[in-house]
């Protein structure tokens, strides 16, 4: 999982694959059947592991506390000293060739999964009085994870923790209240 994240996809050879897990090329087949397979398992092993905090935000009890646990699960994640900066669903296949179409693919679904699932988050938060009623809540999905993907390109341009964090808390200052 760390070396296709802080390599990309198409960036993570075989060799260095199969040095960072210890086994050589023929065991990689033997196990994943293909670079293509063990990508899809290293970004599920990243849901679960550092990009855990989206579902875990998606319980919060109000709509601004989710978009806030998104930011700042986002931050914290892709800032983590002993980890790549960034995100592996956005970097993961951002150039790649024809070859991995695929993998661009997957991510691409990857992310649109997520932002559907804040969008069905806010819409229950319209429907409970959290939102008001006029709010957009596919739209609204769509900037924070939008802000979230876009704070994941700058951590890995090499921009701080604590200014990330504070350009999350600028922008959710224009929150709509009910």
């Amino acid at each position: 999982m760390l070396t296709f994240w802080e390599h990309g996809y198409e960036g993570a050879s075989l060799a260095t694959l199969t040095e960072a897990m210890g086994i050589s090329t023929t065991s990689m087949y033997a196990t994943f059947g293909n670079k293509e397979e063990l990508f899809r398992k290293a970004l599920a092993r990243y849901n679960e592991g550092p990009g855990g905090y989206l579902s875990r935000a998606i319980a919060e009890p109000t709509a601004l506390a989710v978009a806030t646990a998104i930011l700042a699960g986002t931050v914290r994640t892709t800032t983590r000293p002993a980890h790549p900066h960034g995100c592996l669903g956005v970097q993961g296949a951002l150039v790649t060739g024809d070859s991995g179409q695929p993998v661009r693919d997957l991510l691409a679904a990857w992310r649109t999964t997520g932002c559907a699932s804040v969008r069905e988050r806010f819409q229950r938060a319209i429907e409970e009085g959290d939102l008001p009623p006029e709010t957009d809540p596919g739209l609204l999905a769509r900037y924070v994870t939008t802000l979230a993907f876009g704070i994941a390109v700058q951590a890995a341009s090499g921009i701080g923790r604590d200014e990330l964090q504070t350009m999350a808390d600028a922008a959710l200052r224009n929150w709509p209240l009910t």
